[in-house]
């Protein structure tokens, strides 16, 4: 059985083996795990998690590596949601400017009503109230619609494959 993973950007699909799934679920369990560790829980060798996890490196099913950070122990205890209306033909510029923010966590390019869905987190209010006046100051920003998370249930990017 064979599993078609998609990559948002671009569109093109890669085809996942069960091997490919396994190794993912692995490193969703433990990003840390060595191959070592994979290869001995899935009985298989280390040249195979190796070359695999290459493979799906390259065809960007792996973005990277990270560690699920809680911001808000670190400060960081305002969440907002924000829904901006941009100029058409200048949407990917907008796009492209809000994603080098250091505290956008995410860009969405998105239907309805607006055109971009944001998720940022920030320390103060003032320091969130600044960053919606800039983004609001940017050219082809028209509109924005902001709210505050006020408790998180589920913050997580991590789906069970």
């Amino acid at each position: 059985m064979q599993s078609k993973l998609q990559d948002e950007k671009d569109g093109e699909e890669f085809q996942a083996e069960p091997i490919d799934i396994e190794i993912l679920r692995a490193l969703q369990e433990d990003a840390r795990s060595s191959y070592r560790d994979i290869a001995r829980k899935l009985k298989i060798s280390v040249g195979t998690v190796h070359s695999r996890v290459s493979r799906l490196e390259e065809a960007k099913v792996i973005r990277g590596f990270s560690v699920d950070i809680n911001y808000s122990k670190l400060g960081y205890g305002i969440t907002a949601l924000i829904l901006l209306q941009a100029k058409g033909k200048h949407l990917r510029d907008v796009e492209s400017k809000l994603s080098k923010f250091p505290n956008v966590c995410v860009v969405y390019d998105i239907t309805g009503d607006f055109d971009i869905g944001l998720v940022a987190k920030f320390e103060t209010t003032l320091l969130m109230d600044r960053f919606i006046k800039e983004v609001l100051a940017m050219d082809f920003v028209e509109r924005a619609v902001t709210s505050i998370v006020l408790n998180s249930l589920k913050e997580s990017f991590i789906i069970k494959l």
